[in-house]
């Protein structure tokens, strides 16, 4: 970031960069930042961990509808999520309207539960909206354990909880490590649910607040340049030092393990544990959806009038129909982007011997490590007035680098999941075809292309859903009300005095419903292997 090394004069220095870790009110920041991506990533490990071990390793009643209904809560920003717990955790929510209810509170006396813990409500809500991607690498792990290594360490007495931490989770640890990296880089750089919090001590809401004066203040460009150097410092942990090591296997086709069928007891404990898990991580969705059917929700546990009218009004206001459409055109165009260069990529990084295909690869997976926000950051800096892009300047039209910062955010999925499509299909095809006359463009294009439709149409629809209520993104670029897409519109409605909340809540629920359809579909084509796109 050119602004954090270049004082007013023009030369070069390093007193706004050094004066991040002397200012107090950033070394908070910086943190209470770590703070949330620790925990929020350890409590995510802990929700999906076990999870991923019931569900891989036992059989018992309800099993495949929980392992989809588990899944859910990746399906709305958690943002959005955080609008549901506000209403149910709020000083005059409906938590404290219930325990005044049951007389654990005198009538009129309430708790300010988020006031007083704001930085834990934000690493729940963190870790609730992002353990469903730990949890879809451990699955992954799991998969693609060899079960003949625990069938010998079973023979020579090894079982229980110590086969698992001296066998499967070493043999686990690489895929962990890459989806723990993820959260916690995700959880580093969050926006949204610190904003609704109205959580202000943390670097990324620093760099949001600081974009108002991103002309004449450096601070916001070192704030994020040591953002940037942070993130890559724990990409580069998570990548080299402890996923690094992995531990060959034989064929999976020579040994098939069948997961245990679980008796009566273990069965109830098993559905009892999901049911828990997802009632939690879902109450944020739940708050959501009664307060976009609600006109007036206060002080009470549940609405006092009930309506479908906000359904109507998040279909029908002026904000909403057009940022539907912008999100629609925004979306769509990133995601042609991403199938075509992620195809490229993919097809040189498994199919040619090139040199250079392997830094190719560590490229196309740069953007996981990336936060949004200094990517959304960056692109507002270049095209500021007087720089070299100031024609896609997004104050006037943000359209092109809406679509860029999409495209580029969300290519790694669609990487991930072509490259998982063409290591399962041989080569032996292409090569028949071009024994008989067909060159190899052609036979890429009719015989693997073909062949790996069910990854491509995964890593597709799972682009186009991020891209769709992308975050960072779209609260930094998004600067004119008629070119907002969905995220930022729930945003600004939140805040209009009278129904924005509730409406805002119906665009979310809109939101929720489009996201369950797509991943219960991506989940279909792609099975228990869904968790590699999410490896780097």
């Amino acid at each position: 970031m050119q602004g954090a090394f270049i004082d007013a004069d023009g030369h070069f220095t390093l007193s706004y960069f050094l004066e991040v870790f002397a200012n107090p009110l950033y070394l908070e920041g910086l943190y209470n930042s770590f703070r949330l991506a620790f925990y929020s990533t350890l409590l995510a490990l802990l929700i999906s961990l076990p999870l991923a071990l019931i569900a891989d390793r036992f059989v018992f009643k309800g099993r495949t509808l929980l392992m989809g209904l588990i899944l859910l809560p990746i399906m709305l920003p958690p943002f959005v999520g955080a609008i549901g717990i506000r209403q149910i955790m709020g000083q005059y929510g409906a938590l404290n309207a219930f325990l005044i209810f049951i007389g654990f509170l005198p009538d009129g006396q309430t708790i300010d539960w988020l006031g007083k813990g704001q930085f834990w409500g934000v690493v729940m809500m963190t870790a609730l909206g992002l353990y469903p991607i730990l949890y879809l690498n451990a699955i992954s792990s799991l998969a693609n354990i060899d079960p003949s290594m625990e069938e010998a360490s079973e023979n020579l007495g090894c079982r229980g909880f110590k086969k698992f931490f001296r066998i499967s989770l070493p043999l686990m640890r690489p895929g962990l490590f890459a989806g723990c990296t993820i959260v916690f880089i995700w959880s580093f750089t969050e926006l949204g649910v610190p904003l609704i919090f109205d959580y202000g001590r943390l670097t990324s809401v620093q760099i949001f607040y600081g974009i108002k004066d991103i002309g004449g203040n450096p601070f916001p460009y070192a704030l994020v340049t040591v953002m940037l150097i942070f993130s890559l410092i724990f990409y580069a942990l998570g990548k080299g030092l402890f996923g690094r090591n992995t531990y060959s296997m034989m064929g999976k086709a020579s040994v098939l393990a069948q997961p245990k069928k679980l008796g009566p007891i273990g069965s109830i404990l098993s559905l009892c544990f999901f049911s828990l898990i997802i009632f939690i991580s879902l109450l944020p969705h739940f708050g959501v959806i009664i307060l976009s059917l609600s006109s007036d929700w206060y002080q009470s546990i549940l609405p006092h009038t009930w309506t479908l009218q906000n359904y109507e009004l998040a279909l029908g206001h002026n904000l909403t129909l057009s940022s539907i459409k912008n999100s629609l055109i925004y979306a769509s165009s990133a995601t042609v982007i991403n199938v075509i260069l992620g195809v490229g990529i993919a097809y040189v990084v498994v199919r040619s011997r090139l040199p250079g295909r392997e830094a190719l690869d560590v490229m196309a997976m740069l953007p996981l490590a990336v936060p949004g926000l200094v990517i959304a950051f960056g692109y507002l800096a270049m095209s500021r007035e007087g720089k070299l892009f100031d024609f896609i300047n997004p104050v006037e039209n943000p359209m092109a680098l809406l679509i860029i910062a999409y495209a580029v955010r969300r290519l790694p999925l669609v990487v991930r999941s072509a490259v998982a499509g063409l290591q399962q299909t041989s080569d032996t095809y292409e090569e028949a075809a071009q024994s008989l006359g067909c060159v190899p463009i052609k036979a890429a294009i009719f015989i693997t292309i073909p062949l790996i439709t069910a990854n491509l149409l995964a890593g597709a629809l799972l682009a186009f859903s991020q891209a769709m209520l992308e975050v960072s993104d779209s609260l930094i670029l998004a600067q004119k009300a008629q070119y907002y897409p969905i995220t930022k519109s729930i945003y600004e409605l939140i805040h209009f005095l009278g129904d924005g909340r509730y409406i805002s809540s119906a665009l979310g629920v809109w939101a929720m419903i489009f996201l369950s359809v797509t991943i219960f579909g991506v989940s279909i084509l792609m099975g228990k292997k869904l968790g590699a796109i999410f490896r780097f």
